[in-house]
């Protein structure tokens, strides 16, 4: 697809901020990683050889009879006898380079949990003996997922409600700044904890109750920039040729409106970011048990006699948190017509 000229301007101011620029790329690439998490950090081998035949464990349950075991539950391929009735028919297996998946407990520990970094573990392990680098990959990934996810929605919803007030104006968009300052108003957080302890949230639950807020943000931009378009003479020009409003709204005037809430996104999905983990942290966020960096951060701050943990948290949100604001600015910058 070719970009206009004005795009391919917008592209190269991009690609002149170095820091955006490798910042994109490096996120990237650690995104695409964290999708694969099965692949790097699992408790199951990758490939399995038996009798001539090929298994691959980490897509498919295998009973513990496929191996010539005694009982039809999945194999523990971890377990001595697993692993030797294998050997005995000349198999082998190929395991990932962590050997351990987000729930996965290190029962040989050498010390009590939590563990410094090893060999076996080398971020080490949290107070229930669970890998750290193969929670932070989880969790890397469910955060970044559910940040992408809360974006698009929310940015959908703020650009249309922005959109009907700007253009319409009048008691569309009295009545919409009125809810929006009452709306806005509302203390969030506390909101969400109440509404989580009602239920126990898992993914979707909690991407909708952090919906009903986070739409707001996108509104006034938007807003404003309707009220301004819909004055120029192309807008004008195109009712005064029968064009229905709908047609006015999306295809002449929303493009110009784009230009700022794209550079509004990516500050969008940090604050997202942020929300998930302040709520892991507090308790009120993905079920027990679940990859989080913010459960990461609470276990840092309950075993202050395991700094690793700590380290480990605070890492990762900087360099995660970081990399996104230097994109924004890129994306900032790019889009500034000044420019």
């Amino acid at each position: 697809m070719k970009l206009s000229p004005l795009n391919q301007r917008r592209f190269e101011r991009f690609k002149a901020n170095k820091r955006g620029w490798w910042s994109l790329w490096l996120f990237l690439a650690l995104f695409v990683l964290s999708l694969g998490a099965e692949l790097i950090a699992n408790d199951k081998p990758l490939l399995v050889s038996y009798e001539g035949q090929w298994y691959t464990p980490v897509f498919k349950r295998y009973p513990e009879t496929v191996f010539g075991g005694e009982f039809p539950l999945e194999a523990n391929y971890k377990s001595p006898y697993v692993q030797e009735l294998i050997s005995d028919k000349q198999g082998w297996m190929i395991w990932p380079l962590i050997p351990f998946d987000y729930a996965s407990i290190n029962y040989d520990l050498n010390v009590p949990a939590p563990a410094p970094p090893s060999t076996q573990n080398w971020f080490g392990t949290d107070d229930q003996g669970r890998d750290v680098l193969a929670r932070i990959i989880y969790g890397f990934r469910i955060s970044v997922l559910f940040a992408l996810t809360l974006t698009i929605l929310s940015s959908i919803i703020g650009v249309v409600a922005g959109a009907l007030q700007g253009f319409y104006g009048g008691w569309v968009d009295l009545v919409g700044q009125r809810f929006l300052e009452i709306w806005s108003g509302l203390p969030v957080l506390y909101l969400l904890i109440i509404l989580a302890s009602f239920v126990q949230p898992n993914f979707w639950w909690l991407l909708g109750l952090m919906l009903l807020f986070s739409w707001m943000s996108l509104v006034d931009v938007v807003r404003a920039e309707f009220l301004r378009g819909r004055n120029l003479e192309y807008v004008r020009a195109a009712r005064a040729l029968g064009m229905e409003n709908g047609a006015i709204m999306f295809r002449h005037i929303l493009p110009n409106a784009m230009v700022s809430t794209m550079t509004f996104m990516p500050f969008i999905l940090t604050g997202a970011i942020g929300t998930l983990t302040a709520l892991d942290f507090l308790g009120f966020g993905l079920p027990a048990g679940s990859p989080s960096l913010g459960e990461l951060v609470a276990q840092a701050k309950s075993n202050l006699q395991a700094p690793w943990l700590g380290i480990a948290a605070f890492a990762v949100l900087a360099i995660m948190l970081s990399l996104l604001v230097f994109i924004g600015e890129a994306a900032r910058d790019a889009f500034d017509p000044r420019k």
